[in-house]
């Protein structure tokens, strides 16, 4: 497998897989961190994952670092560039109220696209889409599977409140806002789905890797 490696300061190591986001992307990503992650390195404390790169946590008092890049680069050196596709999970469907108050963007969406309002809805809902990444809010998932007709900037300025189960789109990700806060994604649709509730185990719905669908309602 290719990969850069780079020190971040004394406690952890920065792995570069690939340069760019999608979908074979986000899979070299996450074979690469279950394979780190299974190995047992000794001294590492954690490993975690972006679209393109891992961060290896190392205990300072206990690693050391040689040995560590030593079993980073012996494991990783073992995985094949080729995605091989992973164990495909089912579907879950989020229920979508799309334009109007729920989705403000839209009509926007649909001019900078040069498409129907009702074309924007039909593309979005009709495509799969794979969860990436939960952050910057508590259960608020990136999804990879964006057509490419609808990836459109960020609004420029951002909203000082977007409702909770807002469904938006910015560059070439989808998300759902799983709390209240500010942002500046197109938001298109709405939905009631609960994303993240403190009280549950776990506390948010969507994991890294689960198959996302829209359904309009």
């Amino acid at each position: 497998m290719h990969y850069t490696l780079w020190p971040l300061g004394d406690q952890a190591f920065l792995v570069r897989l690939r340069e760019h986001i999608g979908l074979a992307e986000h899979r070299t990503t996450q074979r690469a961190l279950q394979a780190l992650r299974s190995s047992s390195v000794p001294g590492v404390r954690a490993v975690t994952a972006s679209y393109t790169s891992l961060c290896v946590e190392m205990d300072i008092v206990h690693a050391d670092p040689a040995r560590i890049e030593a079993r980073i680069a012996e494991v990783l050196d073992l995985l094949p560039d080729a995605d091989e596709g992973d164990m495909e999970r089912p579907f879950i469907d989020i229920p979508t109220c799309y334009g109007g108050s729920d989705g403000p963007d839209l009509g926007a969406v649909a001019e900078l696209t040069g498409l129907s309002a009702r074309a924007v809805v039909d593309l979005h809902a009709g495509a799969e889409y794979r969860v990436a990444m939960l952050g910057f809010l508590p259960g608020f998932p990136y999804l990879l599977g964006l057509p490419e007709a609808l990836q459109v900037p960020r609004l420029e300025s951002p909203r000082a409140r977007v409702a909770p189960g807002s469904v938006a789109i910015a560059g070439a990700q989808a998300g759902i806002y799983s709390q209240e806060s500010p942002g500046g994604w197109r938001v298109i649709g709405r939905t009631e789905a609960w994303l993240f509730d403190p009280t549950r185990s776990p506390p948010h719905r969507l994991s890294v890797g689960d198959r996302v669908r829209f359904v309009p309602s």
